[in-house]
This record gives C-alpha cells, structure tokens and sequence, in this order.
C-alpha cells in the first residue's frame, strides 16, 4: 500500500515509522525547515519531500496518483481540509484520514469535504480515559469500525460471577467473543467447556453494551 502523509511533526512521523515497519510505501510532505531536520533523522531521506501539502503541484510530485490513502495531520485545520478535498475529488484517492486539532472544528470533518475517517485525538482521549474510569481493571487495546468495537483485556478478579464457569454457561451477551485466556503465562484457546479462573486475563472483541456486561462478569462483585 502506498501511503502520503502531509505534516511531518510528532504525529505523521509517528504515523509513517508505523507504516514502514508494516512494510509499505511512505511519502511524508512538509515544508518547514526544522520539522525536515528532524524526520531526515527518523525517516528513510529518499520518503521525505520539501514542499507544501495543500499544493497540487507539490502532491503530484508525490505521486499522489498512485496513493492508496491520504492523510492529512498537520496541525492546522484549515490546511487538513483543503488537503483532504484536494485528494478526494481532484486526485480520487480511495481512503482520505484527517487529524482534527479543534474539537469544534470536528463538524467540518465530513465526506462532503473528502474525509473519509477523522481523528479527533482530545475527544479520543476523553473517551479512552472515560471508559478505563467506568470500567475499572477493563483495559481497551483496539478500536475498530470506528469505534463500534473494542478489542478489550480483564483480568479475572477472584470472587468475580465468572469464577468457576465455562464460558458456554457464563451468559455471555451478544457481540461478544471471547478471543483468548492467558493463564500462568500460556495462551489458552477458549472453548465453550473452558472453565474459567481467578487471576485468567481474558481477550474479548465486544461493542459497547457488551463491554459492560462482560466487565460485570468478569470484574470486583460489587463493581467497586
């Protein structure tokens, strides 16, 4: 996969280590004269270009033709969304991200303007840190479907419902798979007649209302 990433400071060069070390193609673009000091430090030199992201001369100098997504993570809003309409209906770049810096900005983020996934990196957070409080030992690990599902991990709190269950009879709600147990370091396949132990740290993929339910099972008795 061929990715552009237009804005070269913590965010897009985290972005692009990310994607070298998956194995595909990065091209970062960024303009300002410290910011290419420091990528030319973390980054392959021959995947950084000078030049400004908002301008179609330099994004076709990117290959941007050939650009499987677009993302757009500047620290400007304004920029970030004449990039993303400039990917979306001038070049047809299948899937366009853009970083939203202002939470109130976050209206104009839609496919209207070329965005096809928007991150919102303080809401994100506020949400994360909101669900780790509610859920007590329940720890989020992925967000995907933008966020219709979690990939969660718990580790079974001694006196918990699931405590000397199978999994066939623990009741589990629907939208929820369990995907794992880890038990005295070794991964256990769960099957529906794997009895359950205090101290299992168990992998779950669930939606949100699931989530709850699972952390009711598996967390204190008296949810504390």
């Amino acid at each position: 996969m061929f990715v552009i990433v237009v804005g070269g400071g913590n965010t897009g060069s985290q972005l692009a280590k990310f994607l070298l070390d998956a194995g595909h193609s990065v091209r970062v673009i960024d303009e300002r004269p410290g910011i290419l000091e420091k990528l030319v430090k973390e980054l392959p030199e021959d995947i950084i270009l000078n030049g400004d992201g908002s301008s179609p001369t330099v994004l076709e100098r990117a290959e941007i033709h050939k650009a499987q997504v677009l993302a757009a993570v500047t620290g400007s809003d304004e920029t970030n969304l004449v990039i993303t309409s400039l990917g979306k209906f001038e070049f047809n770049v299948p899937r366009v991200i853009a970083r939203i810096n202002n939470s109130k900005n976050a209206w104009l983020f839609t496919p209207e303007m070329g965005v096809d996934v928007s991150l919102n990196q303080a809401e994100i957070l506020a949400r994360l840190s909101a669900e780790e409080m509610s859920l007590g030992d329940m720890m989020t690990m992925l967000k995907i479907r933008r966020g219709q599902y979690s990939i969660v991990e718990e580790k079974i709190f001694p006196g918990a419902k699931a405590v000397g269950t199978t999994i066939k009879d623990l009741g589990l709600p629907d939208n929820c798979t369990i995907s794992g147990i880890l038990r005295d370091g070794k991964m256990i396949l769960p099957r529906g007649t794997t009895m359950l132990e205090a101290g299992d740290e168990v992998l779950a993929m669930v939606d949100d209302n699931a989530r709850q339910v699972l952390a009711r099972l598996l967390g204190r008795p008296d949810g504390s």
